[in-house]
Parts: structure tokens; sequence; C-alpha cells
């Protein structure tokens, strides 16, 4: 059922045979950040409760739906990046709803023959991914959780599409701050990445604290979703890179991180750190 009641239906995610068995698992009434991200950079798969409270935490900030589009220029540019450093692998975690301008679609404008995986742990991403590339043999999207790499890496979908002893990129946009202190993220990172071979790639875009134009006490009361998290510094953010060696400009703000225009002069509503780490020999 939706927010309003009714009972949840897609036409896309309808066709597909996991359809509705994903819409009895799907919470519409508690917001979830994956869907509050989508409308906030112009999606439809959204419903009131995301919007609700996307609303209100846009009018405490406002720079936050351009901030949100701002991520996702900023994968998509390092995805170019990262393809044209010969890079025809992609395991994309915390993928988020689809949208325009997908890791798979980039990648393989550079590379015909490029292998991405997309997993997310909303069932509404799963079921939306497989039927939009139903027809996709190179891409594969399943319902995982990061939290736990061995079940991720050891999926099938990974397992048949993804060699480990040719380089891979590692994706983690805008999801690290989703992963509470307690559950280890820079252990996360770094089961993800240890098998990685030289030119492999890790790709991080991480909301910050020390950025942060609010303070943290004045959004509480407005947040509320199905996931909690922590905002990390500067220092913090870069120890996800170890063992790579950060490509310029380093990491920055996300509108710095190799601009394909001018970049704005008011960097104040761009409170998330970005940055693209190369595993050299």
């Amino acid at each position: 059922m939706n927010a309003a009641g009714t009972p949840w239906s897609d036409p896309v995610a309808a066709d597909h045979p996991d359809g509705a068995e994903a819409a009895g698992r799907i919470d519409t009434s508690t917001p979830h950040p994956a869907r509050m991200y989508d409308y906030w950079i112009g999606g439809k798969q959204n419903f009131a409760a995301d919007r609700e409270v996307g609303d209100r935490m846009a009018e405490a900030m406002p720079g936050l739906p351009l901030l949100a589009r701002a991520n996702r220029a900023f994968l998509g540019r390092a995805v170019r990046y990262v393809a044209g450093q010969g890079v025809k692998q992609f395991l994309d975690l915390g993928a988020g709803l689809p949208a325009s301008g997908n890791t798979h679609e980039i990648a393989q404008s550079v590379h015909s023959d490029a292998a991405v995986v997309y997993v997310d742990n909303d069932p509404l991403v799963t079921v939306h991914g497989r039927a939009l590339l139903a027809d996709e043999a190179r891409t594969r999207v399943f319902e995982g959780d990061l939290r736990d790499p061995k079940s991720v890496l050891d999926h099938p979908d990974v397992v048949s599409l993804i060699d480990f002893e040719q380089p891979v990129a590692i994706l983690l946009a805008a999801v690290l701050h989703f992963v509470t202190a307690e559950a280890d993220p820079a252990g996360i990172v770094a089961a993800f990445t240890e098998r990685l071979v030289p030119g492999s790639h890790l790709v991080i875009s991480h909301a910050s604290s020390d950025l942060l134009p609010v303070d943290t006490d004045r959004l509480r009361p407005i947040y509320r979703s199905s996931a909690t998290g922590a905002l990390r510094d500067h220092a913090e953010v870069l120890g996800f890179f170890d063992g790579f060696e950060l490509v310029e400009p380093g990491l920055v703000q996300i509108p710095l991180w190799r601009p394909e225009s001018e970049p704005p002069e008011d960097l104040s509503q761009y409170w998330m750190y970005a940055g693209v780490g190369a595993k050299r020999d």
C-alpha cells in the first residue's frame, strides 16, 4: 500500500516476475533515503512520505536538491573517468533507484562490453532495476546489504560478471554516510577492496560534518527514515582511501571534482566530499 492507502503498483515493475513479491515488502509509509534522493533529482519512484520529509528537509536546508543533483553529476564524471582509464568492470554499491545517466549507460558508452553490477538494500530498487535491465546481458542488479561484503561478493551476479583478476571499480556514492561507526565502515570498504588488482579504482562521495551549513540538531526532529548513519569530516572520509592513490584534484567538495563547466562560486550548499582513488602497483 502507498501512503495514501492505495495498492502500490508500477507499470514497469508490475510486468516483472519479482514485482508482486517486492511490492509486499515495500514500506511506503516510512521515508527511504533512496526515494527521497530520487525525489530531489526529479525522479518519479517515490511516495508521499518520502516527498513530505524531503520537502521539510529542503525547507531547513534549501540546497539539498542541488546537492543531490551534484552528487549524481559527480558519479557520472567519475564513471566516465574510470572507464577512460581502461576499467571495464563496475560494482555500484547502494546504487539507488534507476535514473538518467546510470552507471551502465556511461560505462558502456566508453566500453560496449563493460560489466556493471548494481547492489541496493531497497526492494523497490531491485524490482525496478531488474525490469529495466531485463535485456542487458552485461548488467545485473540484486538486493544486498553492503554491510555484509561477503554475501555481496559471493552473490551469483557478481561471480558471473566480475573478474577480480582484472581491474574493477568499486562505487560508493552517497552511501557510506548511512553506515554507522558501529558497523565499521572502514572495515567494509577494506573488505570490498582487498581483492582488487592494480588499475582498480575506488569512487566515494560522502556527506561531511565539517561542511554542514546548519546544526544537525535542527534536522534531527525532521529526518526520519528507514536508515540511520553518520556524517564524517575530511580526515575520516580520506581514511577510506587507505591503499589507494587519490587522483587529481584529490578529496574535494563535490562540484570541484573534475568539473565539466565552471563550478559555482558559492560552495556553502555543497557539504559533500568526493574523490576517486587508483590502486597502483
